[in-house]
């Protein structure tokens, strides 16, 4: 669990996030929409501490993670997987060398222990035998999922997703949800996903968060999402399919 109170962020006299409340539950695909420039990147980077906020407070289960120290933040990182909208692949390492990259950082594992691990991931995402395949040999949707893999290869208790399906086609999109759902109720993962896609809100939506110039606009889950009246989020929704329809045709 992730609950974050009060939260602000600014830059300058650029008030980014404006008191945000809210808890994102363990075994849980938790989602974030809103517009380009609502606040949600800026969010799920106070987070993970990539930026640090101006006021509130984070907490991973019971502990506060914004009064840790750099020390102390480290623990909690080491519970946290990322899936980065780019995949983020090292270019000059293999499938098996950028999975396991994590297990070589952080860990003093013997190097069957690694291995073993690493084949798990990949066999879990479908991805037996790529090993020594190199992410330019791959496809956008392999690379995504060499990507998945590597952000559960620590075994995490937190995942973050930046716009995961990012250039993929609509059949790719929906292999890479499904794969984070299972995966998130498999572990019993908080999982916190930053998307666009409107397929994604009605597939694997357990609790969404619709952000409105960094503040929550309304939150609910994919069933309830339909059913609004929000005027704001309902114009976002009507956009936001409008826009996939488009690039459909």
């Amino acid at each position: 669990m992730i609950k974050v109170e009060g939260l602000h962020k600014s830059f300058g006299d650029a008030h980014i996030l404006k008191g945000i409340t809210t808890t994102f539950h363990s075994g849980k695909t938790n989602l974030i929409i809103g517009q380009s420039g609502s606040g949600k990147t800026v969010f799920i980077k106070c987070m993970v501490g990539l930026f640090e906020a101006s006021k509130g407070k984070i907490f991973y289960n019971d502990t506060d993670f914004t009064v840790l120290n750099t020390k102390q933040r480290k623990e909690i990182r080491k519970k946290i997987g990322m899936l980065f909208q780019g995949s983020a692949l090292f270019d000059s390492m293999t499938v098996e060398g950028n999975i396991k990259f994590p297990l070589d950082m952080f860990t003093n594992w013997t190097k069957k222990e690694k291995l073993d691990r690493v084949n798990y991931c990949m066999e879990r995402v479908s991805l037996q035998g790529a090993n020594s395949k190199f992410p330019s040999e791959i496809s956008g949707g392999m690379m995504k999922r060499v990507g998945i893999a590597r952000s559960i290869v620590l075994k995490p208790k937190y995942l973050f997703c930046d716009e995961p399906n990012s250039g993929l086609d609509p059949r790719t999109s929906l292999k890479i949800d499904q794969l984070i759902k299972e995966i998130t109720i498999e572990n019993d993962i908080t999982t916190i996903v930053n998307t666009h896609d409107m397929n994604s809100v009605m597939e694997i939506g357990d609790q969404v968060t619709y952000l409105f110039e960094g503040q929550i606009e309304w939150q609910g889950s994919n069933k309830q999402i339909l059913n609004s009246d929000n005027e704001r989020l309902n114009d976002f929704i009507f956009a936001s399919k409008f826009l996939e329809e488009l690039r459909k045709s």
